[in-house]
């Protein structure tokens, strides 16, 4: 099992709110740290050249623009900054007139075109890609937003994400001049060594370093009402619930809300593939049986705060991979549930746990449609590496 628990360590949420995030610029305007903000943003737009002022001529679809204010906090809560964004309306352009087609990888758009239009991904995309290949990036041929760098004995990776870039290489040296370049390009705020990734804590330890989203599994408690709940040693009953009708849950929207966060959250916690993956199958139309069960997870989360994923250094690069299923599992559907376990070394660095769209004929075809799944993952990481 490649997750334990980091014991004592413990993380002090320091909130403040004495700047609340405003919904529009009325109110940004003021509070000195928005006006700071909306500054940073706009001069930011204009040293990228993002607009081109032009005459209005009659019959233009003017697309207008929205400030949009986030509070960015630090892994302890405490405030690191405060960011604008101005976006567009995009909604408000029409299919074959302003735009013709649409581009959606996943990564972040700062230059050229503004948040919120259309064509802005394939614009932002287009510029980073040329530039990276310029300074000697190859695109993965298996993730849109992955870049490698490797020549010689020298292997780097780009990763970008939304409003997030993660940079790693074997060199320290080489990302730095990386990064020294990158900013004469674009506008990029260098925020050091990873400490606090899309939602992830790397908590260094003296034997590795641990993946952390204890910030995120406390977000969901609050969001459900059960920061106070009695904490639970496994995510699911040993006892099978009594047979009786099914009484739909009163509020399926906040059950939907709380598994598909629960989603997240296995990302770094493996222990809670199948248990998640039970509830994601009740969304369509939860009942309060499945309420109740997802209650019992997050009172199990509450008591496994401090579990998270392991990682530390590997003499090895070899992968292993183990894979299971049963058959005929579920009794609604007779559909099977597979799942897979791989690691790079000592590493745990895939695996999933899901119900399959098919009925299995048998216990051993279960087994080997198992098997297809984890042989098409393990070529997937093998083009990575």
């Amino acid at each position: 099992m490649a997750t334990r628990s980091t014991g004592p360590h413990e993380h002090v949420a320091l909130v403040s709110t004495a700047v609340p995030e405003p919904t529009c610029y009325s109110q940004a305007v003021k509070f000195p740290e928005w006006r700071d903000a909306m500054d940073s943003e706009f001069n930011a737009l204009v040293h990228n050249n993002t607009w081109g002022l032009v005459p209005f001529e009659s019959g233009m679809n003017v697309v207008g623009c929205k400030w949009v204010f986030r509070t960015k906090r630090k892994v302890d809560g405490s405030i690191e900054r405060h960011k604008a964004q101005l976006l567009a309306k995009g909604f408000n352009q029409v299919a074959g007139e302003d735009f013709f087609e649409t581009f959606s990888p996943v990564v972040k758009s700062t230059t050229r075109s503004l948040y919120g239009l259309k064509q802005e991904p394939r614009a932002w995309f287009t510029r980073l890609h040329d530039y990276l290949v310029s300074v000697g990036f190859s695109p993965s041929k298996t993730g849109v937003s992955l870049f490698i760098y490797s020549r010689d004995d020298i292997r780097s990776y780009f990763l970008v994400y939304v409003d997030d870039i993660l940079i790693m290489g074997f060199d320290s040296d080489r990302v730095t001049a990386l990064v020294s370049k990158l900013a004469l390009e674009f506008k990029v705020r260098d925020m050091g060594v990873q400490s606090f990734f899309l939602g992830i804590e790397t908590v260094q330890l003296s034997s590795g370093m641990l993946l952390s989203q204890q910030r995120y599994m406390k977000d969901i408690l609050k969001r459900a009402g059960m920061v106070e709940c009695k904490p639970l040693v496994t995510p699911v009953s040993s006892v099978k619930p009594v047979d009786g009708p099914l009484v739909p849950y009163a509020d399926p929207t906040h059950y939907r809300n709380l598994a598909g966060a629960l989603q997240y959250l296995v990302v770094t916690r493996l222990d809670l593939s199948y248990v998640v993956n039970r509830l994601c199958q009740h969304m369509h139309a939860p009942t309060t049986v499945d309420w109740a069960a997802l209650k019992r997870v997050l009172c199990y989360v509450n008591g496994t705060l401090n579990i998270g994923l392991h990682v530390s250094a590997s003499n090895s690069l070899d992968i292993h991979a183990y894979s299971d299923s049963d058959w005929a599992g579920n009794p609604d559907d007779q559909k099977f549930t597979s799942g897979f376990d791989i690691f790079l070394g000592k590493n745990l660095i895939s695996w999933v746990c899901r119900k399959q769209r098919t009925v299995a004929r048998s216990s051993t075809e279960a087994k080997y449609k198992g098997l297809a799944d984890v042989s098409a993952e393990v070529t997937w990481l093998v083009s990575l590496m």
